[in-house]
């Protein structure tokens, strides 16, 4: 009988307790994932990360809190470092960051501390087309009007490594507009408010970021780079004006990273099974109807690109020709 009851209770134990080697559910209940984002407060990735937070939780299991970090600094950079370098592979840090980066490890820039190709990828969030938008009370209307002026024109920037500043500088590099472009801006919303007060002509940026400036007839959009959205079709494309093959090369591959304008990624090394459950809850929050609703309401349009396509395009970056990166070179810096 003794025998018995002792087999009975090991019997009952290895029925209730976990089996060595059988996984157990994945669950963030009772955790905190923070999304660290490249820029300060008020920007379209700062916006694009924070609408995401709100709605990630219900996607993810065991329905985590979700807040936003802002780590700006170097264009960026300093949150890719810190996310490649610092966060620990558990699923509970996500980078949002400049989509440029790319082109910073293409061309060596001093403080690049990360191997874009290592990222546990999630995916992006949307594409983004760069355009000029200008103030709407100046005499230009077209970019062919800009040309032919024979004004300069003011351009907001935050720096070179981002849109505001490599757009602009191409557009007067290689197709000869007159452009003057003031950089140290800390964000793009401080160059909306330098434009608001007229200190500054214009600004290049995301359509997405714009669009709210664009609907209030603050500025608007004269000239645009080869990644397409909904609304700037008939704008002319920057490379397609471009004098040669050289100055269309260099155009075009500071473009390419526009397809996948707004990357998320973890630390390299975080388990397969956590970047599926991301990328499952991103497709799954960006076609949530509430987050559809307020991005609309917030003139923002989100699409998910998956993690391994965004990394193909990132590769594809990587992998150009030596004398078309000598040649991006000699025009875009970071700054750090």
């Amino acid at each position: 009988m003794r025998n018995a009851l002792a087999f009975i209770a090991a019997f009952t134990l290895l029925a209730v307790a976990p089996r060595a080697g059988v996984a157990q559910p994945l669950s963030f209940e009772g955790k905190t994932i923070t999304i660290v984002c490249g820029f300060k407060a008020g920007g379209g990735y700062d916006r694009t990360a924070r609408i995401l937070a709100r709605h990630l939780p219900k996607y993810l299991p065991g329905t985590p809190n979700v807040i936003v970090q802002n780590m700006p600094g170097a264009n960026s950079i300093t949150a890719a470092n810190h996310v490649y370098n610092v966060a620990k592979p558990d699923g509970l840090t996500i980078g949002t960051f400049n989509r440029n980066l790319v082109l910073a490890q293409l061309t060596n820039v001093r403080g690049v501390k990360f191997d874009q190709t290592k990222f546990a990828w999630i995916g992006s969030a949307a594409s983004e087309s760069t355009v000029l938008a200008i103030r709407s009370d100046l005499p230009y209307k077209t970019f062919d009007d800009l040309k032919k002026s024979g004004k300069t024109l003011v351009i907001g920037a935050t720096g070179p490594g981002a849109n505001t500043y490599d757009f602009p500088l191409l557009l007067k590099e290689l197709l000869g507009v007159d452009l003057k472009i003031v950089s140290g801006y800390s964000s793009s919303s401080d160059i909306m408010l330098a434009i608001e007060r007229k200190e500054v002509d214009a600004r290049a940026g995301s359509y997405t970021s714009l669009r709210p400036f664009i609907d209030r007839n603050l500025v608007h959009p004269v000239i645009r780079a080869k990644a397409i959205e909904a609304g700037i079709e008939q704008l002319p494309v920057d490379e397609n004006l471009a004098p040669n093959a050289r100055a269309r090369a260099v155009m075009a591959l500071r473009s390419a990273p526009e397809v996948v304008g707004r990357p998320y990624v973890m630390t390299p090394g975080t388990p397969d099974d956590i970047v599926k459950a991301m990328r499952d809850a991103f497709s799954k929050a960006i076609k949530d109807p509430e987050l559809v609703a307020e991005a609309k309401k917030g003139k923002m349009e989100l699409e998910f690109m998956p993690g391994d396509e965004a990394l193909r395009i990132v590769k594809e970056v990587l992998a150009q020709p030596k004398e078309i990166v000598d040649d991006f070179r000699k025009y875009i810096k970071f700054g750090e």
